[in-house]
């Protein structure tokens, strides 16, 4: 018999934006908890395996989704630079994380249904 994991529920948001849906997931507010532990945009994508590349971009996407930032960063320095989750980060990390606990306890009783109904492997 093969062990399964539990099902798990997922959450992402499609907003509305000018060039079609600006998306919002746990991907998004993973890297904003990384940053937040790491100071730094470089250190948590390597923390989530993705190039920095991709963290700055998805950093500068939800920066752009909303009318307040969600982290902003310094240049150089002695510290070398690094990055921040501003206080409307904090909350929209904490809406987010609410939203979820929410979600997954308004479901759970479907949820333990299926897992009961699911088939065999």
């Amino acid at each position: 018999m093969v062990q399964t994991s539990p099902p798990r529920l997922v959450i992402r948001l499609d907003l509305p934006g000018p060039s079609g849906p600006e998306r919002l997931g746990r991907g998004k507010i993973a890297l904003l908890e990384h940053i937040r532990e790491t100071g730094s945009i470089s250190a948590a994508g390597r923390a989530m395996d993705m190039s920095y590349r991709r963290a700055w971009l998805l950093v500068s996407a939800l920066n752009a989704m909303f009318e307040e930032d969600s982290v902003t960063s310094q240049r150089g320095g002695k510290q070398g630079g690094g990055a921040v989750v501003t206080p409307f980060g904090e909350a929209l990390i904490a809406r987010f994380r609410a939203m979820e606990e929410k979600a997954l306890a308004a479901m759970s009783d479907d949820i333990v249904w299926l897992e009961a109904h699911r088939a065999s492997s």
